[in-house]
């Protein structure tokens, strides 16, 4: 146990390391000044010890650019008042027991600061003291404390505000992780700091109020120790005491003084990027106050019964100054307006990548009517929704949504908004705000008293509608919901149809490498040898791009692995991955145990497809009359029609070699249009067959007869 609190005591103190040592040595002498008679030697390096401390401190105060740069004042601050009154009781002890040798008793130190203010008089020098402690006291110190008071208040107010800005900024897409844990970390030490501020200008106060009466017991207990136990009369014991206890107090308050200037300049002082001299000097030498100052100056100067000559002089040189520093605005501005021109001539041969935009891969941009949708102070509920919309989407997509960044665009209408993937707007709309959006889900009959609109995700029949009608509309059958949930809607459909364009090179690693993390050797084995990152990020993207998740990343890896002695082709891969993911893809149709209702093409159809598919000179490419393919749509178009209006999903099997063509073709008309290969389907799933896509009457019996009359035209 001995050995062990040894050895925490040796890691506290850090003995190897200087500075370790320097607080415990600071606190063991202020305690032995307090119990330990000095010597006058002693105190004379303390008290010049003390003096210069007090100077240091001062001058990083008034060198900092942030207070924060200064973060340990609060503890110097005490530690440096208590060193000092410790040292007034030091000194105390020593005036009191050999005051009466003489004013060299307590040191020299002492004794020339008394000599010096009283200067052969004690009452002007007595008078001059306290004036000093008043000033000390009432105007330094009391100023600093009450400004610490209210910066300490505002500070911790204003805390949750920065925290939510930070966090604005982050799902923004402004600044990163990395910088919002830094920014949070000097929220935190800010509020730390000026609440502890608050405390320690209490110790400056303390500090002042314990010289004042410091100053009069030792005056009193001076001439009581001198003419009762050093039989000194009354006249001699006032000059020796009050010579010493002058000294000793002005020794004290000139640190003292110094510490409350230095609390006074850190809580007093507007953060910026330029030091306190920097900044007042900037701000104090303005050249057109300078100038009317001068003019006031002469104008007294020249008054009758004035002192003409101080006036008049005082009024010249701050005329002089004026023009000199207005001067050297003057050569300044011209000197940046004519490096600004030297730049401009050069942009073409400075340019770099730096001045090309990035452009980001998700982002939001707003009218300006629409920006109290995005300050949760204000209430808005925006930010709250599009973080659920990237947790919930990630999760879904099996990959990480890359940050909204939303910003102000002052170029469109105050309540548009757009949503941009990769730089191109691929979703608007128009919000009410004030207003609530019924939606009606397609089987509502009745109308409401309000704005009628479009709902801008699916397309559905809505009114804008005042919140006094909420009620009667829900009672109707719509579906109410607010702006930021029409907007977060909106985003959450464009960047489920659009996962593929979401996943890139940086996504597909990071996938890999978190796949790594649990089964190295899949990824060891697969990537390089067996495939590139780049034919994986293609597999993903054709899997994402008929909205399947790829959250089963281990099932596609492991597939890829297998067949990847197949073949190289991407759009193979993905044919031959499917399968894999058939329970996943149907879990999405149907629930558990349901029936899966599906359209077939009609056989002559589907063979006419994979005749031509295989007279293609390129898989995948199909050449086919147009009015075939708009005769087949037009059939899609009324079976799909009748399956949603039945309440089934719209599912069309077909054989595999042709579905890849026809989930292409119908992806790009229809946005919610499911095309399974008959091999996807699990072998234990049941399935109903509604209908048959058919061939169009008019359309070509045959690819061959297609064919021709192609070739016949000119």
């Amino acid at each position: 146990m001995n050995s062990m609190l040894v050895s925490n005591l040796r890691h506290s103190l850090n003995f190897t390391d200087p500075k370790g040592l320097a607080i415990p040595a600071v606190i063991l002498a202020i305690m032995s000044m307090l119990v330990v008679p000095l010597p006058s030697i002693a105190l004379d390096v303390l008290f010049t010890f003390n003096i210069m401390a007090g100077l240091i401190i001062i001058m990083i105060c008034i060198n900092v650019h942030r207070p924060l740069e200064f973060s340990s004042f609060p503890l110097v601050l005490l530690l440096a008042t208590m060193l000092r009154l410790s040292l007034n009781v030091a000194s105390t002890r020593v005036v009191l027991l050999r005051g009466h040798e003489g004013p060299d008793a307590a040191g020299n130190v002492i004794a020339s600061f008394g000599e010096f203010v009283i200067a052969g008089n004690y009452v002007v020098g007595f008078i001059i003291f306290m004036i000093l402690m008043i000033i000390n006291f009432i105007v330094v110190t009391k100023g600093a404390g009450r400004t610490s008071e209210v910066i300490a208040r505002f500070t911790l107010d204003a805390l949750p505000g920065k925290q939510m800005a930070i966090d604005a900024d982050l799902n923004a897409g402004i600044i990163d992780q990395e910088t919002a844990l830094r920014r949070r970390e000097e929220v935190g030490q800010e509020s730390d700091f000026f609440g502890s501020m608050d405390g320690a200008s209490k110790f400056v106060r303390g500090d002042a109020i314990a010289g004042l009466l410091i100053l009069a017991i030792n005056i009193i207990g001076g001439l009581i120790v001198g003419t009762t136990q050093n039989d000194l009369s009354f006249a001699d014991a006032a000059e020796i005491y009050v010579l010493l206890t002058i000294g000793d107090g002005l020794v004290a308050q000139v640190p003292s003084l110094l510490l409350s200037l230095s609390t006074a300049i850190i809580v007093t002082r507007v953060t910026t990027s330029e030091t306190t001299t920097n900044q007042t000097g900037d701000q104090l030498t303005n050249p057109k106050a300078l100038k009317i100052t001068a003019i006031i100056l002469t104008l007294i100067g020249l008054v009758p019964g004035m002192p003409h000559a101080v006036f008049i002089f005082a009024g010249a040189g701050l005329g002089l100054f004026a023009y000199y520093i207005d001067r050297k605005e003057i050569l300044s501005e011209r000197t940046a307006l004519a490096q600004s021109k030297e730049e401009e001539d050069q942009v073409e041969t400075e340019l770099d990548w730096e001045d090309i935009e990035h452009v980001d891969q998700i982002g939001l941009e707003i009218g300006y009517g629409l920006i109290t949708l995005v300050n949760e102070n204000d209430g808005g509920l925006l930010l709250s929704r599009i973080r659920g919309i990237r947790k919930k989407l990630s999760a879904e997509l099996g990959f990480l949504i890359q940050p909204i960044r939303i910003r102000d665009n002052l170029e469109i209408e105050p309540m548009l908004y757009n949503i941009l993937i990769k730089g191109a707007v691929r979703g608007t709309g128009e919000l009410k705000m004030g207003y609530e959006l019924a939606i009606n889900p397609g089987n509502v009959e009745t109308s409401l008293e309000g704005i009628p609109t479009k709902e801008p995700a699916f397309g559905l029949d809505a009114y804008w509608i005042s919140p006094g009608k909420v009620d009667e509309a829900k009672i109707a059958g719509y579906t109410i919901v607010d702006s930021a949930t029409v907007v977060a809607t909106h985003i959450s459909a464009l960047l489920r149809s659009n996962a593929s364009d979401l996943l890139g090179h940086d996504e597909t690693r990071a996938i890999l490498d978190q796949v790594s993390l649990r089964s190295p050797k899949l990824i060891e084995d697969l990537v390089p040898d067996k495939l590139s990152i780049v034919t994986i990020m293609q597999v993903l993207k054709n899997i994402l791009y008929e909205s399947i998740s790829i959250r089963d990343i281990h099932t596609i890896l492991d597939t890829l692995l297998t067949e990847s002695s197949k073949t190289q082709n991407s759009d193979e891969l993905t044919a031959l991955v499917r399968p894999r993911l058939g329970r996943l893809m149907i879990q999405n149709l149907v629930d558990l145990g349901e029936e899966l209702n599906v359209i077939t093409l009609d056989p002559t159809l589907e063979q006419m497809l994979i005749g031509s598919l295989a007279q293609s000179a390129q898989a995948g490419e199909l050449i086919v009359e147009p009015s075939l393919i708009e005769g087949l749509i037009e059939s899609v178009k009324t079976e799909k029609d009748a399956a949603e209006n039945a309440g089934f999903p719209f599912v069309i099997v077909v054989a595999p070699p042709i579905r890849p063509w026809l989930a292409r073709m119908l992806k790009q008309r229809f946005a919610d249009v499911s095309v399974l290969a008959y091999t996807e389907i699990p072998e234990d799933q049941s399935i109903k067959v509604l209908a048959r896509v058919g061939i169009n009457k008019d359309a070509p019996e045959n690819i061959e007869e297609n064919d021709k009359e192609m070739e016949n035209k000119p």
